[in-house]
């Protein structure tokens, strides 16, 4: 048995005799600042310590794991969403940044609203 070369799996798709399209025009699409203020010279650790509280981390180095299992409806929920904040917003934002940035949400509206939080208004409707 013997693998393809490089050449194989690299060569180009178009038919050269073809007249190349061009792509229709878009914005481009940005990764997602922490936060405004930030310089891109300034140290991971230094980001997290200015981090507010109720904050989510963004694009930093986490030390810390948490698996989730999804129903494959809501992974395509969260993909969808993603999509979306990516085409029609120019957004680039990986899963985990957009859980991470929910959760924050979430968190934060049971820390002001307690009680009368959506969070707790949903785990008592189950």
């Amino acid at each position: 048995m013997t693998l393809p070369t490089a050449d194989d799996l690299f060569r180009p798709t178009a038919d050269p005799k073809e007249p190349a399209r061009k792509p229709a025009k878009q914005a481009p699409v940005r990764a997602v600042p922490d936060t405004p203020d930030q310089g891109p010279d300034e140290a991971p650790a230094a980001k997290a310590e200015k981090r507010p509280s109720g904050r989510p981390s963004g694009r930093i180095r986490h030390d810390e794991k948490m698996t989730v299992y999804v129903t494959s409806e809501e992974l395509m929920e969260i993909e969808q969403v993603r999509l979306v904040l990516r085409g029609g917003h120019g957004l680039a934002v990986d899963r985990g940044r957009l859980v991470r940035e929910a959760v924050s949400l979430v968190l934060a509206d049971f820390e002001a609203q307690g009680e009368d939080s959506a969070l707790v208004r949903r785990l008592r409707a189950e």
